[in-house]
């Protein structure tokens, strides 16, 4: 029976380009969970949008001496573009300035205080004396009272990875232009955290049967170690979402806060623009929602935002839509991943050292890209982008393993039968021939457990292990040999081969949809694996915005099967799936990192 499944993506920043580490920490493992979802005939609704609100943007804003909202639409767009380009299949990349992110973000505050799990407090917050007003956390940055790493934020240590109390940082300066902040007295609103502990501990306990133990470690084992504290939910800012009581004028939501309700709005908004129901997601307890993150955001998604949810009750839906009683759904798996590097040295975008998504994809195709990612993916622990590596496993793997096993078979067969498939008897297929077809019948319940569970190295790798598997076949019965005194012989084993080669090919496309694309079309089958990406423009009253969307193939009976590749069926001309890449390309883009 189809599930409903929504895959829930990080939402990035908009003051960056999206580099190859933010790709494999959670664009592209989303990404291949919900095309492998869609291809099992699932109702899968994948979601995120540009974090518009976000100190980042600010900052950036200021540096460029431009607007707000001018940088995040220009940054909002790039990212458009990229995963347009890599395959990313959002069925809605929205934003965050939205005027339904408003409503939503706004009724989940409202929700929260109605159920008493909102306080106000005055605290002690850095104030620039030089700017004449309050700085956000990350406009302030210090050495971390925890483990001493000379650039914390005050609100959190990217070193240590503990959420910090903003008064206690040692040494504090303002990033704005480095002067020294004061402590001075304001009021917000906090989230007693501390009410909902037990049930955010219940959580998960359910949820560990199938959470990696990196993230359990970083959730459950934080909140046994330290318990759940109240944390502020506003911010003294101009640029957010205001506070909706009467009063607090000059004070949003804090971003921390808001940019997680961002999953339920973005699906809220998916409904508006589409003949969809977010409720057939976000208020069935049988949904499964995967939220993919980097392990930097993992406390804030496995606790702080399950609590919104379970604080908010039947509160949310009845102050939203009127309609009572019904509770949102929590998410069921969170597969953070650890991060990527760059050749041995953390990622930096100020010091040019890494790989941008755009920049790549202008020199290389994005299933090389996709695929290095997925074979070098931070599942478990930090990986390192390596170019040499990279160049090797393109032209190893990617181009001989696979590749070449689809192109010599197609194009041998696509010759010798005069543009089809052998016209061979089923029924006489040899011992050989169905051992093998079994063989990779069994990868869609060995690769498919894999993706089900998010091992996707894993899936990846049986997945190419097959692909061996046939390519040792080809090997051991020549057709192109036996084809001078067997002809009946040499057509076995090349529509053996083709129909395993066919149904590889669905097991390599969630990682791979170009190719597998591309051999879809060169088999012969009219109706696409999967359906397409476009941007639209979406009204909003607070003004038009572009919103990335995708239109599933329509009537399309699951795919995730063996193939039915039938005796004599046309071919279309076959094309080399991949490019080979020479020794230098390694040699080229290290001279790129760090100019």
């Amino acid at each position: 029976m189809p599930e409903n499944i929504l895959i829930a993506i990080a939402w990035p920043y908009a003051n960056a380009e999206i580099h190859v580490g933010n790709i494999t920490g959670s664009h592209l493992p989303g990404d291949i969970v919900a095309r492998f979802h869609r291809l099992k005939g699932d109702h899968v609704l994948m979601v995120s949008g540009t974090d518009s609100h976000g100190t980042p943007v600010t900052i950036a804003a200021e540096k460029e001496g431009v607007p707000v909202e001018s940088v995040y639409k220009k940054y909002h767009k790039g990212f458009l573009e990229l995963f347009q380009q890599a395959g990313i299949t959002y069925d809605l990349f929205t934003s965050t300035h939205t005027q339904n992110h408003f409503k939503v973000s706004q009724s989940i505050f409202l929700a929260l205080k109605k159920n008493g799990f909102l306080f106000t407090k005055v605290e002690p917050q850095w104030y620039s004396p030089s700017a004449g007003k309050f700085l956000p956390d990350r406009f302030v940055e210090g050495t971390c009272y925890i483990c001493g790493y000379k650039e914390a934020r005050s609100d959190q240590c990217d070193q240590c990875g503990n959420v910090l109390e903003a008064a206690k940082l040692i040494t504090p300066r303002s990033k704005v232009d480095g002067s020294t902040p004061v402590l001075r007295d304001t009021e917000h609103f906090y989230i007693d955290l501390s009410k909902l502990e037990p049930d955010v501990k219940n959580f998960l306990r359910e949820r560990s049967a199938h959470m990696r133990d990196t993230v359990l470690g970083e959730s459950l084992g934080k909140i046994e170690a330290e318990g759940l504290k109240p944390r502020p939910i506003t911010r003294d800012l101009d640029w957010g979402i205001p506070v909706p009581v009467e009063g607090w004028d000059g004070k949003c939501l804090y971003v921390w806060f808001e940019a997680v309700i961002g999953y339920l709005s973005a699906a809220i908004e998916w409904s508006q623009v589409s003949e969809g129901d977010w409720k057939d997601w976000w208020v069935n307890p049988a949904a499964k929602h995967y939220h993919f993150i980097g392990k930097d955001n993992i406390f804030f998604h496995t606790s702080l935002w399950p609590a919104q949810l379970m604080g908010v009750s039947d509160q949310f839906v009845e102050i939203f839509t009127g309609e009572k009683g019904v509770r949102l759904t929590l998410p069921y798996d969170v597969p953070a991943n650890q991060f990527m590097n760059m050749e041995g040295q953390k990622i930096s975008g100020s010091h040019h050292w890494g790989v941008w998504g755009l920049d790549f994809l202008s020199r290389y195709d994005p299933d090389a890209l996709r695929y290095y990612l997925t074979v070098n993916m931070p599942e478990n622990k930090d990986s390192d982008w390596d170019w040499s590596e990279f160049v090797t496993l393109n032209n190893n793997q990617l181009v001989a393993t696979w590749g070449n096993l689809a192109n010599r078979m197609l194009s041998f067969s696509y010759k010798t039968w005069e543009g089809h498939v052998p016209a061979i008897d089923p029924a006489n297929l040899r011992e050989a021939d169905l051992a093998l077809l079994a063989t990779i019948e069994a990868g869609f319940e060995s690769v498919g457990k894999e993706l089900d569970s998010v091992h996707l190295r894993a899936a990846l790798g049986e997945a190419m292990r097959l692909s061996t598997e046939v390519n040792r076949y080809i090997d051991a019965n020549a057709p192109w040999t036996s084809i001078k005194t067997d002809r009946e012989a040499a057509a076995l084993t090349v529509y053996t081969a083709l129909k395993a080669i066919d149904s590889l090919k669905v097991l390599f496309a969630p990682v791979l949809p170009f190719a597998s694309e591309k051999l879809h079309v060169i088999f012969g089958y009219s109706n696409p694996l999967f359906g397409e990406q476009y941007v639209e423009t979406i009204q909003d009253s607070l003004g038009e915005h572009t919103g990335l969307r995708y239109r599933a193939p329509e009537g399309q009976a699951p795919a995730w099967k063996p193939s039915d590749l039938q005796p004599g069926q046309a071919l279309n001309q076959p094309l080399p799936l991949f490019k080979k890449l020479e020794e230098k390309v390694a040699i080229e883009e290290r001279a790129r990192l760090g100019n």
